[in-house]
């Protein structure tokens, strides 16, 4: 059925949730190791089965400042997305550009990007073989969003930049087909409580350590989707926002999800996230 037909609707998604680590350490996740995907947790994962509204017909009603994402018809002209190489050169200049379009923001630094295959049965383990994310998240703390402003631009820049309001913006797309298997849903940032839902997790990298936000259960919470997203829409998923007075939406968790109303036969998910640093003047 085309994506426009789809009347908004309601479904009951299992979403995995954070819960400390039961001997009372720091939470980490290890990234790009070898192992068993249990293993790289030291944290517990718990299921909670929640409402899940199709937004399609009014995604006007949700915008980047106010619940931390925001819904764009947009055709790329880069359509392949099957070598990085080609993708940095052809999509990231029209992305850094509709961002700014879209965002009015002064100056927009992509730091990189991720695509992702479903493919049941394989492990994770490096770059190329991305799945679906099936835990709810953060990608950015504040400390961790300003590590990457000092990490990403010059050393004479990145100070007087901090100074001024900027976000961590992510811009996601389904490849080659609608988003009907495992889509992405978000939360809406007016129905959380950063102090708390959002804990900590170090990410240990081979090279490295960052961090991200897990996220604890609350019935409160409002999750949102858009069925049967096609490759020429798109999301801002806002992952972090320098203004954290209340005025505005600071952030958006989200996850993958498996919606039981996928229609039967639909291709696997594939999609691309691209990671943007946004600076206004």
């Amino acid at each position: 059925m085309p994506a426009t037909l789809i009347q908004p609707s309601t479904v009951p998604g299992k979403l995995l949730y954070f819960t400390p680590p039961k001997d009372g350490s720091r939470p980490i996740t290890r990234i790009n190791e070898d192992a068993n995907y249990d293993s790289r947790f030291n944290w517990v994962q718990a299921e909670h089965i929640v409402p899940i509204e199709n937004i399609r017909g009014k995604e006007d009603s949700y915008t980047l400042n106010s619940a931390g994402f925001q819904y764009y018809h947009h055709k790329s002209k880069h359509t392949a997305f099957s070598n990085d190489e080609d993708i940095e050169r052809e999509y990231y200049p029209e992305s850094v550009e509709l961002i700014k379009q879209l965002t009015g923001a002064s100056k927009v630094v992509l730091f990189d990007h991720t695509i992702r295959r479903r493919r049941p049965g394989e492990l994770d383990t490096d770059p190329s073989k991305r799945q679906p994310v099936s835990n709810v998240h953060v990608d950015q703390t504040s400390q961790s969003a300003k590590s990457r402003v000092l990490r990403h631009l010059p050393e004479a820049e990145a100070p007087e930049l901090l100074k001024k309001r900027f976000q961590i913006i992510n811009l996601w797309r389904p490849i080659s087909h609608p988003a009907y298997d495992w889509p992405l849903t978000l939360c809406d940032f007016r129905s959380m409580n950063r102090e708390r839902d959002l804990v900590s997790i170090a990410l240990i990298y081979p090279d490295r350590e960052g961090e991200t936000y897990g996220v604890k259960y609350s019935p409160e919470q409002k999750w949102k989707y858009l069925k049967g997203m096609t490759p020429e829409e798109i999301v801002l998923i806002k992952c972090y926002d320098s203004i954290e007075d209340g005025s505005v939406s600071v952030l958006t968790p989200h996850t993958a999800f498996e919606d039981p109303s996928t229609p039967e036969g639909s291709p696997l998910r594939e999609s691309i996230e691209l990671r943007a640093l946004v600076f206004y003047d």
